[in-house]
């Protein structure tokens, strides 16, 4: 087949007339492939020299759209290739426009018959980069039926998601980007999953990423350049015999024509959820003996889960663009927080059941102006953008505690009444210098300024008086402002053929003054500045075999919740408070990684000072505890990894194997010191196609055992399986899922801190079932919609 392509090429070469050579030459060249269907493909384009077909350069495409810069040829071959169609060849030559788009390519389908039946080869979920980054294709796999982008990333290989938190496997908590731009988590909650093309997990990040967080998860949506209108809608329903019954509607707009481009979506999410935490609280010291057993049962209810968007671009010309958008979320949360708190000491026996009623409602927003160019004819380009984020809650809990204490009970009402509101506005430039080929030069800079206020009322009545009572040990008020400046740059080039490196560094000052009336009057101001270097490697020894190196610097700013005192309370002996003495946590990452054929190898050691943790800590009363975050002394972490893919006509498979090692060090709270030991991370995801009868997709994935010297994390797992089939020509989608087959997945352990045993057990609604029908209309795909959100890590520690 290889030398009958060749020969095709050489003849197709030998009957191509000759060409005046001109000074000028091809700059840049785009283009769509789609089948006759109008189905936007996925493959790899191929830019081949006319004269001896020597590969100049590619790319993957995944929803059929491919761009090629810095060509500077007068005339090339382009070779299409994809397990989907039939290999196309196209002969482009120089027509005194440097910028050439072929518009639509058309291409044939590329099936094997056999008894009628019609088999393709399945396109592999993963793509593995020379620089340890992961790239993971969403697009007709499992992942695509995921309800909400969250749920999509905890389905994402060495991705963990848990209590808040996205974590990649052997780093730690990551940030998150929306086509480069780094977003807020209530922004990229509200992203469509139908317009999610890949997922890029870039665990070695540069200077170009902002330094809060030791990972960077870059959601990627689909790009297309038809004028016209389209859109999707979707409709799904979760059913949950632990969560209950839950609806989550999803519409997507696009048109576009000539030089405007509009965008909007809406989704609304009704119905129920539920979370339930157990936790053991026990002094074994015979002098003071206390256990503790606490249930909290959260029964979310969704009166109104919403979010939607609203963008409009103009274009000036090719290269030149302006986009504002304006978006938002709202969450109208009700439902009941139940408490039951038993309580045994050697004087007495209590026990005290506490219910929310729960009255939660958030507005949040964002303006988003952005101006891109591109600034010469080698790719260059400017970026200036800012942005306007206001968070807006209130909360009017009605809480109703009894209590049975040896026999004698007692019964009051609380009122919380508390009002919160964030404002952040962001500006930033980013200008890339394409010097040539292989060398590029990055700089930015960014400015932002967030103010946090928050007032908390607790009014207490009981029988004895029935009237409400302001309470000063539980109120409080919250004020807090922070600048930050940030400027970064980057260089990346090669030596040779052999050897191409990244060197780059990004500063960052945060000044900062916090003022809340909890505990009397507390008054706290810094300033401080810190260089974030790194280095990234790269070393392609042959076509088999390329290894990598990296050594990057990171710091993670504590979430501006976690410093507010505001009390969450749950009974008279339980409250969840913030922590303003808090400080930043400095990491610094190395890793060292080979790609050998379809192996992916890797191994990687992480020294973090001041870490950001939590735990239950004693409060002033015998028997209370407050839980808060803080900050312990140190941790080392290992962790080693290798994956592997494989396609075949009718299966495609990708898997992973990972195993870390950490250990924590505390010296101020005195945690007991314990064991340490590996933890393993198993990954498969899987899909069978029968061509066109339906698609079953596996997805299962392993989390071991954690012993990390100061405390013990028990194993989880989720087991998904998943049929999806096409109607109407493919305009119509139904899948049906169950998720977490096994009730695996839960988050427990224990640990011990002063003298308290602490067990928790934190189970979630994931075992459902769950159908999924997506509608799609218009008369093309998607529209080239580019707004970029303006780089905010001040929003994403707004959580």
């Amino acid at each position: 087949m290889r030398i009958l392509i060749l020969v095709f090429i050489y003849i197709y070469c030998l009957l191509i007339p000759s060409i005046t050579v001109k000074a000028q030459s091809i700059k840049f060249l785009s283009g769509k492939v789609t089948n006759h269907s109008n189905e936007p493909m996925m493959g790899n384009v191929s830019l081949l020299s006319v004269r001896d077909s020597i590969l100049i350069k590619q790319q993957d495409f995944l929803d059929g759209t491919f761009q090629l810069s810095n060509i500077n040829q007068k005339e090339v071959l382009i070779k299409l290739t994809s397990v989907e169609f039939a290999d196309k060849f196209q002969h482009i030559t120089f027509n005194g426009k440097e910028n050439i788009n072929l518009g639509t390519i058309l291409v044939n389908g590329n099936n094997n018959q056999l008894n009628e039946v019609v088999i393709k080869n399945q396109a592999s979920l993963l793509k593995y980069g020379s620089n340890g980054t992961l790239e993971v294709s969403v697009a007709n796999t499992l992942l695509s039926t995921s309800s909400s982008v969250n749920e999509l990333l905890g389905r994402v290989p060495n991705v963990i998601v848990s209590e808040g938190q996205i974590s990649v496997l052997g780093k730690g908590e990551a940030i998150i980007y929306l086509n480069g731009i780094l977003i807020s988590n209530e922004r990229f909650a509200a992203i469509p999953v139908s317009q999610i093309a890949k997922i890029e997990v870039i665990s070695n990040p540069s200077s170009k990423y902002d330094a809060e967080g030791k990972a960077v998860i870059n959601i990627i949506t689909k790009k297309n350049f038809e004028s016209g209108v389209m859109g999707t809608a979707s409709q799904q329903i979760t059913v949950s015999e632990f969560g209950g019954t839950s609806t989550n509607t999803l519409l997507d707009f696009n048109y576009n024509k000539g030089k405007v481009s509009i965008i909007g979506n809406y989704g609304l999410q009704l119905g129920k959820n539920r979370e339930l935490l157990y936790t053991t609280r026990t002094r074994p010291d015979p002098t003071e003996f206390m256990k503790s057993e606490l249930t909290t049962d959260w029964r979310r209810r969704f009166n109104n889960y919403s979010n939607f968007g609203f963008g409009l671009q103009y274009t000036f010309s090719e290269s030149n663009y302006i986009s504002l958008e304006y978006s938002g979320n709202i969450n109208d949360l009700g439902g009941v927080v139940a408490n039951r708190n038993s309580i045994a000491t050697n004087n007495s026996n209590s026990f005290y059941a506490t219910d929310v009623d729960r009255n939660d409602v958030r507005l949040n927003q964002f303006v988003n102006l952005n101006y891109n160019t591109i600034t010469d004819d080698k790719g260059s380009s400017l970026f200036v953008g800012t942005q306007f984020s206001n968070y807006n809650g209130f909360t009017r809990d009605l809480i109703d505690e009894n209590g049975l204490v040896n026999s004698f009970n007692t019964e009051r009402y609380l009122k919380n009444n508390a009002d919160n509101t964030i404002n952040i506005i962001n500006t930033q430039a980013d200008y890339a210098k394409k010097i040539n080929e292989s060398s590029k030069l990055e700089a930015g800079a960014k400015v932002s300024y967030a103010t946090i206020k928050t007032s908390s009322d607790f009014l207490i009545a009981d029988d004895k008086n029935p009237e409400f009572v302001f309470d000063e040990d539980l109120s409080s008020d919250f004020k807090y402002e922070e600048k930050i400046g940030a400027a970064y740059i980057n260089y990346s080039s090669s030596l040779g053929k052999k050897f191409n490196y990244s060197l780059g560094a990004r500063g960052e000052w945060t000044n900062y003054e916090l003022n809340t009336t909890a505990g009397g009057n507390q008054k706290f101001r810094k300033s401080y500045a810190d260089i974030f270097p790194n280095v990234l490697l790269n070393m392609p020894l042959s076509d088999d075999l390329k290894l990598h190196a990296s050594y990057v610097s990171r710091i993670t700013r504590p979430r501006y919740q976690a410093l507010n005192p505001y009390v969450v309370y749950q009974d008279p002996f339980t409250t969840i408070e913030g922590n303003p003495n808090l400080k930043p946590e400095k990491i610094y990452a190395f890793e060292i990684g080979a790609m050998y054929k379809k192996y992916d190898f890797k191994i990687g050691y992480t020294y973090k000072v001041d870490p950001i943790s939590g735990a239950a800590l004693r409060g002033i009363n015998p028997n209370s505890y407050i839980l808060r975050s803080l900050n312990l002394d140190k941790e080392n972490s290992y962790f080693a990894s290798i994956s592997r893919s494989f396609t075949s006509k009718w299966w495609s498979s990708t898997n992973t194997v990972s195993m870390s090692y950490t250990k924590s060090v505390d010296n101020t709270y005195s945690f007991t010191l314990g064991a340490t030991k590996p933890q393993i991370y198993l990954y498969t995801n899987n899909t069978f196609t029968i061509p066109d009868v339906f698609k079953i997709q596996l997805l299962a994935w392993y989390l071991g055992d954690k012993s990390y010297g100061l405390g013990d994390e028990y194993s989880r797992s989720i087991v998904t399986l998943g049929i999806e089939r096409n109607f109407l020509n493919n305009a119509l989608k139904l899948n049906f899922s169950a998720n977490d087959i096994f009730k695996g997945f839960y988050a427990s352990g224990n640990y011990t801190v002063g003298q308290t045993e602490i067990y928790y057990h934190r189970t979630y609604t994931t075992n459902y079932y769950k159908l999924v029908a997506t509608y799609s209309f218009g008369n093309s795909k998607k529209t080239d919609y580019k707004k970029k959100e303006v780089e905010q890590t001040e929003n994403s520690r707004a959580r």
